[in-house]
């Protein structure tokens, strides 16, 4: 039997064996010391700011002014996206719970002709960072000059390509690089952390693994030379770890990542289940991460694993559709990642792509997308960079941004006091990632704290469900199982829990919900805020003593010489208050599931506030922006409750607006006074927020309050005219260096059907934007204002969307639509609900619709 076929029946059979597993008591020793953490063996760049603030690293964690730091790192493509986009999009990235963007500087996009370099428009660098800087958000530049990133030749231009070696120490070669690197650091001067800017850390190279005369270690340490030469002297250096990466050890620091597929392979059916999913406690690197290049024997970073922090930079936050393989992720496949990843030890979370794009056209029109046609390993889509990212090419927020936000929270709140914290593996954990049943989980603790992470999710497989299962922890100084009582753990479960986590000096032994987030309201105390596990009920347990006063049924009882809190009924009302003696309030609340997802931690009016809401949120300046896709109804609340607002009201009355076009709407200030409470501290209605259109107060949601707006709602209508019916499709061919299916020739597009797409012009006035999707059956589909390809999409069953901001001039006339037949002997991966019935017929090209979603967008001035 082969080894694919023995490992192929190995999961078959851990699958019909999955459904439920008596787990009972997990254990795990936690006791050993924290060891204190080595000094890292890197040398930084320039770690001190202008006004004294510091970046630094030791072998376990970042710091920030000398405290323990673990940021959240997503990735944005600013030569992807239009500029005028780029200003919004931070700003929501950092909504998001991002702290960083990294970019690639794909060097084609800059000099496609030999000397004639472009920093304009949408390939403003420098631009870009200001704008990072200003929506809140440090920078790490990915110099390359080797990117990958999906794009030809890796970003090397066709002219370095064709006429000398690359990804080495070749004179002719370095010194061109030599020359890119000079105008990147004109690009970033005045921007750097030393001089006050954001840019913090620089990625030399990408997947590099060769060795050889002039390569591995010698090439890595002369492209940080000549980084240094241009300027860029930066706290943090860093190459990429998995593949067996080589690089000189202490000049850089590796970064690692993991995928929840293989886009790249070459499989035409499911995979087995992936170590992306399982905790790993004696390795960094997360499987096959689609290097170019093959390496030979272990990296640096396998050497380097105790004298360097776990830092990530390439999580998935989505996947790339390639031709060959169209894996569809969902946002559990995503978000189930973090607890495994935090839970192993990673102390910067980031991730490849948070944002989707767009690639140019070269000066000539033609593509610069990564192409069997060019050499390349894969085939990918000439202009989309869709990559099912959590925000999309245009902006739009997807289900994954609202699943990976609850950790987000976590990371802000706690992660000073996750990142010293050390890794602890179960007495009993899984051998292999193809185990469905044993139990996933892990601990960090330092001392008698600490986070216990659990995953019961694995992508396209079904784990057990660990029924009547209690952890229990052993720590230096005593030992906690939790619940009191076994609970069923399901299938597709997972989460983060605490262990002593010190709530404003009050000790919070044990809780069944994940820690969100803590806002200190200063004398008027402290709100700590949980979100539920599904499906287990919610346990509070408080040192013995504690004053607790439970809402809603919940019952609070001493257990074994502490004090527990059962029964607490998830909602946005206060589930817990603890009375303290001489000290400010805390007031607990677990949010439910689905709460969580739609919490953020917003500056509104001077100060910190939480922020509910189903609509994509973000803060521009002063001012609450709120964007809804397809609805024109908003609904938002938020706690404290802003000034001049009610905090509850059953009337429904409107409160003044500001209409975006400058004139005045809403109730008479008269009306306004008569419809507001008589609370005795009501402020005047003048006082109240404002906005595009008239706003109204929603009572309360719990603690919160709650706000509705309904802007004039939009019903676009496109017309879908077939226009050339398709043709006989060319046989899917075998070859490139991949040995797979390769994309069909240019030349095959002629078998292409085509049809008109009209979406009058007017119809888009007074939105934010509209998403013209588009729902075909067929291999490729390509959109066209007259010749200009506009976008382009692999058929997978994911929704193909088209933002029409930016081309509504080019509606006048209309756009053209054409897809290539799918062939049913198509030798490709699809994901099973998409696999398309052919009913036996050779192959398929069909539109089964058209549609524009109006996107809304409602400012809330306080």
């Amino acid at each position: 039997m082969s080894t694919r076929l023995r490992l192929c029946a190995a999961v078959v059979a851990s699958v019909l064996a999955a459904g439920f597993a008596g787990a009972g008591t997990l254990t795990i020793d936690a006791s050993a010391p924290t060891p204190v953490p080595l000094n890292a063996a890197l040398r930084l760049g320039s770690a001190t700011a202008p006004n004294g603030d510091t970046l630094g690293a030791n072998a376990r964690y970042l710091t920030r002014n000398g405290a323990p730091w673990l940021p959240v790192m997503g990735e944005f493509h600013y030569s992807r996206t239009p500029a005028a986009q780029w200003e919004a999009e931070l700003r929501k990235m950092k909504a998001a719970g991002i702290d960083i963007v990294a970019s690639y500087v794909m060097w084609n996009h800059h000099e496609e002709v030999e000397g004639k370099f472009d920093w304009s428009g949408n390939r403003d660098l420098r631009r870009f960072i200001q704008l990072a800087g200003k929506a809140g958000l440090d920078v790490v530049v990915r110099v390359g000059p080797w990117a990958h990133a999906e794009v030809r030749y890796g970003g090397i231009p066709d002219w370095v390509v064709n006429a000398m070696p690359t990804r080495s120490n070749d004179p002719q070669y370095m010194t061109y690089v030599e020359r890119l690197y000079a105008q990147i650091g004109q690009q970033l001067k005045g921007q750097l952390w030393k001089d006050g800017g954001h840019v913090i850390g620089i990625q030399l190279e990408n997947e590099y693994n060769l060795d050889g005369p002039g390569k591995g270690v010698a090439h890595i340490a002369a492209l940080k030379k000549l980084a240094l030469k241009a300027g860029m002297d930066v706290p943090y250096y860093t190459v990429t770890g998995w593949d067996g990466t080589i690089y000189p050890t202490g000049e850089v620091t590796p970064v690692f990542g993991g995928y929840p597929d293989e886009p790249w392979g070459v499989s035409t059916r499911e995979l087995p289940p992936k170590e992306t999913y399982a905790f790993r406690f004696d390795t960094r690197v997360s499987g096959d991460l689609g290097a170019q290049t093959a390496a030979h024997a272990p990296g640096t970073a396998d050497t380097d694993k105790d004298v360097t922090p776990f830092l990530g930079a390439e999580y998935g936050a989505g996947l790339p559709f390639m031709y060959r393989r169209r894996t569809v992720v969902s946002a559990d496949d995503i978000a189930s990642m973090l607890p495994v990843q935090l839970g192993s030890g990673v102390n910067l979370m980031g991730y490849y792509m948070f944002h989707g794009g767009r690639n140019p056209l070269s000066l000539g029109g033609t593509g610069m997308e990564e192409s069997t046609l060019s050499g390349g390993y894969n085939d990918t889509t000439m202009i989309s960079y869709d990559f099912q990212a959590p925000l999309g090419p245009d902006g739009q927020q997807r289900k994954v941004l609202e699943k990976l936000r609850p950790f987000h929270l976590f990371v802000h709140a706690f992660g000073s006091r996750l990142a010293p914290m050390t890794v602890r593996q179960p007495d009993v954990s899984p051998a292999k990632p193809d185990d469905l049943r044993t139990a996933r989980f892990a601990v960090r603790s330092e001392g008698d704290r600490g986070f216990l992470f659990v995953n019961n999710h694995v992508r396209q497989y079904d784990m057990a469900a660990q029924q009547a299962t209690q952890f229990a922890v052993t720590l230096p100084g005593q030992r906690i199982t939790l619940p009191s009582k076994p609970v069923d753990i399901a299938n597709g479960a997972y989460f983060i829990w605490p262990l002593n986590l010190d709530l404003d000096g009050t000790n919070l032994r044990y809780a069944t919900a994940q820690p969100l987030t803590l806002l200190d309201q200063g004398k008027a105390g402290v709100v700590a805020v949980f979100g539920a596990s599904a499906g287990v009920p919610v346990e509070l347990s408080f040192d013995a003593g504690a004053r607790v006063a439970a809402a809603g049924g919940a019952q609070v009882s001493a257990a074994d010489g502490h004090t527990l809190v059962t029964g607490v009924q998830p909602g946005a009302g206060a589930a817990v208050t603890v009375q303290r003696d001489g000290k400010r309030p805390l007031t607990i609340v677990v949010l439910t599931a689905e709460q969580s997802q739609q919490l953020s931690v917003v500056r509104l009016a001077g100060q910190q506030r939480l922020l509910l809401s189903a609509d994509q949120a973000y803060v521009d300046g002063n001012a609450l922006q709120l964007r809804s896709v397809g609805d024109s109804t908003f609904r938002f609340a938020v706690y404290p409750a802003l000034a001049g607002a009610p905090k509850a009201s059953t009337t429904g009355a409107a409160w003044s607006a500001q209409p975006a076009h400058g004139g005045k709407a809403g109730v008479s200030r008269a009306a306004l006074l008569a419809a507001t409470p008589s609370n005795g501290g009501g402020a005047a209605a003048a006082d109240a927020p404002t906005a595009t259109v008239a706003l109204r107060a929603a009572g309360n949601d719990g603690i919160f309050q709650a706000f509705e707006a309904t802007l004039p709602a939009h019903d676009i209508r496109a017309t879908l005219t077939p226009t050339r019916e398709a043709q006989e499709a060319a046989p899917v061919v075998i070859g490139g260096t991949a040995k797979a299916a390769i994309q069909p020739i240019p030349e095959n597009f002629k078998a292409a059907g085509a049809w008109q797409i009209h979406v009058p012009r007017e119809q888009l006035k007074g939105l934010d934007d509209a998403l013209l999707q588009i729902d075909f059956v067929g291999d490729i589909g390509r959109l066209y204002a007259g010749t200009r390809m506009l976008d382009d999409w692999y058929y997978s069953g994911y929704p193909w969307q088209f933002g029409l901001r930016q081309q509504a001039a080019l509606l006048d006339q209309p756009l053209t639509l054409s897809v290539l037949p799918l062939r049913a002997d198509a030798p490709i991966y699809l994901p099973k609900e998409a696999r398309p019935d052919f009913g036996g017929a050779k192959q398929m090209a069909t539109v089964r619709g058209v549609k524009v979603i109006p996107v809304y967008q409602l400012r809330v001035t306080p």
